[in-house]
């Protein structure tokens, strides 16, 4: 492959700008040592004699010869190669009208005046040219200013397509309805004539939606890899100044820019930074972000047949959108990208480890069933994370351990091992992770416990890792009631041990997470007592937005909600007590464990809880 010329850099306004104030210095230099040399004149060491004594001594042959410059005298007397004095004749005649006779005295006349003249103009030019550069100099600053303002509207887009390493959808593991859905897009800008013949209209937009670090913005740049086309990146956030106006004109510009290289692809990451549903009554009508989003509507729907520009969005928060964006004509496409399941999280695993070298022990498929539930940035920082521990370590290959403590790093947090805890402390937080762990291994419908913890990490003080033994799409009343029973057992152990005036604020986090699934399970699934089958809206946007829409409920119905929360924190807790008081011995056990080693992996938690058994009150 011939390698390309080298093309030198260009300048770029900051190097022109630090040239100009680099000229503009030597010039200062300059001007001010040629104002020192005209005030000062040329320095000399000449003794001054009286003009009367010149004219007797050149008369009686002691001097040589006399240079007269103007006015001024230069002596050399006889025996010297050099003037060695200097007087004044008088202005208005010659040496000789004023007595000097002796015609064998050398006599020479200098006129200076051309020389006087060139320093005059230049002491009196120069210093008008410079202050002229200075203030053409400050014009052009300014001009440059208002260039910048007048370019304020335009599209900060960033071109890909030229890049030696495009992304295909090969680089992409998994996703492959996504993928297939996709690939109509490339078939559609690599051959539209085929589907236009048909009749068959492009779709202008495709919107991808999914959890954050599924893969978005790598599909949409598959795409236009697949196909071979420019791609426009910006983010929805960019559109928006603080200046009326600025959006609507950045999104006029950057479609212009898109019709220019069609077939193409414009991409806008996060698009619910603009695309956020109008009417909130807030912002009034010269709301910057409306303006923008009514741009885009505008725009989308102007696309004139055959330009072959897709317009391809991302969002986590489709819900949100605004119904125009999405509707035939503007969107007709979307794409939902989901968390991968096991096959696929091996496979991307495989991809980020691909030129990392490791040993023949490490098992990716492991990885992947105890990674379910993480996206496809949460496999990359993983592999990552493994490499950077066996760097620390001096390893030239990632082996299990460094799989293992990345995996766990990224999990759950890092491992706090400075912290010094007390004796007290220390058994206080062996008997709450234990009541996490009892609970949790006794209920039917809770995962299984994968290691447990006395070594702080992250924010928590201790930890008990649950891992579902497989994906799971869907979820049981049973499995979630199952799920707050061992996320209070922490608690409840404190209490059951050291009564209830002395347990402490180390469950302050399991208490909120198990309020918000609580009040989830009643308000969005449907799954209380009183409210069966309902759900009830809650608008999650801004605060001043939910504070200018009408609650979709009444207050009898929100102190219902209260109280189904309130059931199912309580029977939770109830359940978690009998279990705890069933395993007293086992709790005990696992307690001097923990205080012993600090750490126990799930095969030994195992091994301690057998035998370990749900009580009739709870089943």
């Amino acid at each position: 492959m011939d390698k390309k010329p080298f093309k030198p850099k260009k300048s770029g306004p900051d190097n022109n700008k630090k040239n100009i104030k680099n000229v503009g210095f030597i010039a200062l230099i300059i001007l001010i040592g040629m104002i020192i040399f005209a005030a000062t004149g040329q320095p000399d060491n000449l003794r001054e004699v009286a003009f009367s004594d010149v004219i007797t001594r050149a008369n009686e042959g002691e001097i040589a010869k006399i240079e007269v410059k103007n006015n001024d005298l230069e002596i050399t007397n006889k025996g010297e190669d050099q003037p060695s004095q200097k007087s004044q004749k008088e202005p208005g005649s010659s040496i000789y009208e004023q007595g000097l006779e002796n015609r064998d005295v050398e006599v020479s006349v200098k006129n200076d005046s051309g020389n006087s003249f060139w320093l005059n103009l230049a002491s009196g030019v120069i210093p008008v040219l410079i202050i002229g550069g200075f203030l053409f100099y400050m014009l052009r600053s300014a001009q440059g200013q208002g260039n910048q303002a007048m370019s304020f509207g335009k599209s900060k887009a960033r071109l890909y397509g030229n890049e030696k390493d495009k992304v295909t959808f090969k680089d992409i593991a998994g996703s492959k309805e996504e993928k297939s859905d996709l690939q109509e897009v490339v078939e559609f800008l690599k051959f539209p004539k085929k589907f236009e013949a048909i009749g068959a209209k492009i779709p202008k937009g495709v919107l991808l939606v999914g959890p954050p670090g599924t893969g978005k913005t790598m599909l949409a740049r598959a795409v236009a890899g697949e196909a071979n086309a420019p791609f426009f990146s910006i983010s929805g956030s960019e559109f928006v100044e603080m200046f009326v106006g600025v959006g609507a004109s950045r999104v006029r510009d950057l479609f212009a820019k898109a019709k220019k290289n069609a077939p193409c692809i414009i991409f806008i990451d996060e698009i619910d930074a603009v695309g956020r549903k109008r009417g909130s009554g807030m912002g009034g009508g010269h709301d910057e972000r409306e303006q923008t989003l009514n741009q885009i509507l505008v725009e989308m729907d102007g696309f004139e047949q055959g330009t072959n520009v897709i317009v391809l969005a991302a969002t986590n928060r489709a819900d949100v959108l605004d119904s125009a964006l999405q509707r035939p004509g503007r969107f007709d496409r979307k794409v939902n990208i989901g968390l991968p399941d096991r096959k696929d999280r091996e496979a991307i695993l495989k991809i980020h480890f691909e030129k990392k070298p490791l040993h023949k022990s490490v098992d990716l498929d492991a990885l992947a069933a105890k990674s379910a539930g993480s996206s496809g940035a949460d496999l990359a920082n993983i592999a990552n994370e493994a490499a950077i521990v066996a760097a620390r370590n001096s390893r030239k290959e990632i082996t299990q351990d460094d799989v293992t403590a990345a995996f766990e790093k990224v999990a759950i947090g890092p491992e706090r091992k400075g912290k010094i805890m007390s004796d007290k402390e220390k058994e206080l937080t062996a008997y709450h992770e234990a009541g996490h762990a009892i609970v949790g291994h006794v209920l039917p419908e809770s995962d299984m416990v994968h290691k447990v913890t006395i070594i702080p990490r992250g924010g928590t003080g201790g930890v008990t890792w649950f891992i579902p033994p497989e994906d799971r799409s869907y979820h049981s009343i049973l499995e979630y009631k199952d799920i707050l029973g061992r996320m209070l057992g922490g608690r409840i152990a404190e209490e059951v041990v050291y009564g209830r005036g002395h347990v402490t604020n180390g469950a302050g986090d399991d208490l909120r997470k198990a309020a918000e699934l609580a009040r989830d399970m009643v308000i969005n699934q449907g799954m209380g007592q009183k409210l069966k089958d309902q759900v009830f809206h809650v608008d999650e946007g801004m605060m001043m937005e939910r504070m200018v829409h009408e609650k979709q409920y009444s207050d009898e119905t929100a102190k219902i909600i209260d109280d189904e929360v309130e059931a199912l924190i309580t029977e939770a807790a109830k359940r978690a007590r009998e279990v705890i008081k069933a395993n007293r011995d086992k709790l005990e056990e696992l307690k001097d464990r923990l205080i012993k080693k600090e750490t126990v992996e799930a095969e030994e938690v195992l091994e301690i809880l057998k035998g370990s058994t749900l009580p009739k009150s709870v089943a």
